[in-house]
């Protein structure tokens, strides 16, 4: 295995880690202020101006769709190339944005760019390519285990020249902000056909369709993430045309599986940033705060677990590289195993690091005078998104029997 950086890697990343500090440190604290101002004026879910602004710069420098290998719409980068670039955009959870590199945008680019009809990439997926729009991705369900896509009840029914579309979802991230523009929608098309993978379409729905109602905004653990926000959404005797169904009825299974594997890697690439981030801020705190007449960073307790984070750490991106390397060699299907091992090793890790880094801040480090308490969250969550603990850790545990049986 080479892990080696390209020389396109080299200059990217070098342009992205200049980028970083001239203007998206720099500017976390305006990010802050402005997204606040946008609540008081009863508009939490506006743009946040800044972000803007530095999507101009970041798309004149040619830091623009990192994340699509396709070269007629970026850069050409493979996974293993795009990994590095991933994890600096990762180390701020909102600058990702910035570099039109955001979930859940980047999985709808994707599943456009290589299912989507001529009509609908004209439609949607242009104006997403030049960051004039943002989309959400509605699958998980309420009522239903959502982590069995098998189990979605959400109805996609033929009539006529149209589809109509009925169902409640939820977590929908993205559902809430002003600049999402549509959704695409996983429903069933088909719910008594005997292949349970074969039930299942995916459509897209535009935001202001006639029928579409933002139920609530869901919080994670207190926290409301504007201005994107994670939605309940009702679907009610939605109509749309039938040019809308992506692919074709009954393929919605197939478009999932191609979507999910390019997410969670992208997911653990910008996680590790995050962690290391986190690293950082805990070593600084470390080195500069005295307890008990000597620096927290000698007190042995903190030697072991600055050990152990970086220990943590390097391990899990080597296990990133080696399955985003594999994804380029032999494809997601045959790396799912890789993917799986990653999902769940890296929320892990990030968890523990950044645990560390609060502990290190004392009471500071739960408030938002850090960035920490909301990088916990965001880690904490991605043990759920795209599928939780449980069902990657059932997925590996089937590959690894099969020698076995």
């Amino acid at each position: 295995m080479d892990f080696q950086y390209s020389d396109k890697v080299k200059e990217l990343r070098q342009q992205l880690l200049t980028f970083m500090d001239e203007y998206i440190y720099p500017n976390e604290e305006l990010y802050q202020q402005q997204k606040e101002a946008n609540q008081q004026r009863g508009r939490a879910y506006a743009k946040v101006p800044i972000v803007d602004e530095l999507k101009e710069k970041a798309r004149a420098q040619g830091l623009w769709n990192l994340f699509l290998p396709e070269e007629e719409y970026g850069p050409g980068l493979t996974n293993l190339e795009y990994a590095p670039l991933a994890e600096i955009m990762g180390r701020v959870l909102w600058c990702s944005e910035v570099f039109n590199c955001a979930a859940p945008d980047t999985g709808n680019m994707e599943v456009l760019a290589r299912y989507g009809s001529k009509e609908q990439q004209d439609t949607w997926l242009q104006p997403l390519l030049d960051g004039q729009i943002r989309s959400s991705f509605a699958m998980t369900e309420p009522a239903v285990a959502s982590s069995d896509a098998t189990n979605i009840e959400t109805r996609i029914k033929r009539d006529g020249d149209d589809y109509v579309v009925n169902g409640r979802k939820w977590f929908i991230t993205g559902g809430c902000a002003e600049e999402t523009k549509f959704f695409i929608v996983m429903g069933k098309s088909d719910p008594d056909n005997a292949d349970r993978h074969k039930q299942q379409s995916m459509i897209i729905v535009p935001k202001d369709t006639p029928g579409v109602t933002i139920v609530r905004d869901m919080p994670v653990y207190g926290y409301y993430h504007a201005p994107k926000g994670h939605p309940e959404i009702l679907f009610d005797n939605v109509r749309v045309p039938a040019a809308n169904l992506i692919l074709g009825e009954g393929r919605g299974f197939e478009i999932a599986q191609g979507r999910l594997g390019p997410g969670r890697i992208h997911h653990c690439m910008r996680v590790i940033g995050q962690a290391e981030r986190a690293f950082e801020i805990m070593c600084q705190r470390l080195t500069s705060r005295v307890a008990f007449h000597k620096p927290l960073a000698d007190q042995g307790v903190w030697r072991e677990r600055i050990a152990d984070c970086r220990i943590a750490i390097d391990q899990t991106r080597l296990m990133v590289l080696q399955a985003a390397q594999m994804m380029d060699l032999v494809g997601n299907k045959v790396a799912k195993q890789q993917i799986a091992m990653i999902k769940v090793a890296a929320p892990d890790m990030a968890l523990k690091v950044i645990d560390w880094a609060i502990q290190a801040h004392g009471a500071g480090g739960y408030t938002e005078d850090f960035p920490l308490a909301d990088m916990w969250v965001y880690a904490r969550h991605l043990r759920t998104a795209d599928g939780p603990d449980e069902v990657h850790r059932n997925a590996i545990a089937k590959e690894v029997l099969k020698a076995y049986r």
